[in-house]
């Protein structure tokens, strides 16, 4: 009987680690009933291997409307900042973070939305056949350009996608949510955001890289360029995003 051994050798692999970049996920919201939210999350990135989120918790906020009006935000938890603003069509509206002595803006304006109709439901979806699918639709408005961020959100799983709607202009379309488990009594909130080109564009190729489940910026964000600047030392730029958007919401019952 022959005696087979082996040996491993130790590959020490050495990552260089970047300096650590602010990222920002900056939302102004307006329901159809005139509620309005705004917040903004402040994260840095971290080594490749760092489960850790880093949170930001001693930047300055505020967001000035083209009146001149100031408003400031006050830190909450987890890095998020919370501020109480009026949001009105073509009105726009500025960004500015102070964080480590450097200054970071963004000027975006409101984008409309379609309302939320109905949501349809199959339960012979999926690659099994016996998945449940959901269909959330809305129309859109014809001779006009439009972006849409989609939302499905439930204990199961959330999704997230973006629409443009080049080849369906004026047509009745849907967003689409299936997940795995998902059952009769489950709670699904769908939401679908007015957003422009530019925002589609940036989270479209997010989405590409980090895959369409949970939110963009739970795991390690990609190098992908927002609207946001920093006026200090343009070579630091920050990643993530300003958007100022009417939201459509939809609860569903699972059948």
């Amino acid at each position: 009987m022959g005696i087979f051994s082996s040996c491993e050798d130790v590959i020490d692999v050495e990552l260089n680690d970047a300096a650590p970049r602010l990222v920002v996920e900056a939302n102004l919201n307006i329901w159809e009933s005139g509620a309005t939210a705004a917040a903004v999350r402040l994260t840095t990135t971290a080594p490749f291997f760092d489960d850790n989120v880093p949170y930001v918790a001693n930047a300055q906020i505020t967001v000035t409307d083209a009146n001149g009006v100031i408003f400031p935000f006050n830190y909450s938890q987890d890095g998020i900042y919370v501020s109480n603003i009026n949001i009105q069509q073509d009105m726009e509206y500025t960004l500015q973070i102070i964080y480590d002595q450097e200054v970071y803006t963004a000027t975006e304006r409101l984008y409309t939305v379609s309302p939320l109709e109905y949501v349809e439901q199959r339960n012979d979806g999926g690659f099994s056949g016996e998945d449940i699918e959901l269909k959330a639709f809305f129309t859109d408005p014809a001779g006009e350009e439009n972006f849409y961020l989609f939302e499905g959100l439930s204990e199961k799983g959330d999704l997230l996608n973006v629409y443009s709607d080049e080849f369906f202009d004026g047509n009745r379309i849907f967003g689409y949510y299936l997940v795995e488990d998902l059952e009769a009594g489950d709670q699904v909130r769908f939401n679908i955001y007015g957003v422009n080109e530019a925002f589609y564009n940036f989270m479209f190729i997010l989405l590409q890289q980090t895959g369409g489940g949970g939110g963009p910026f739970e795991t390690q964000p990609a190098t992908v360029r927002g609207n946001i600047v920093n006026e200090t030392n343009p070579d630091n730029y920050p990643l993530g995003y300003f958007r100022v958007s009417e939201v459509s919401t939809l609860n569903y019952t699972v059948q």
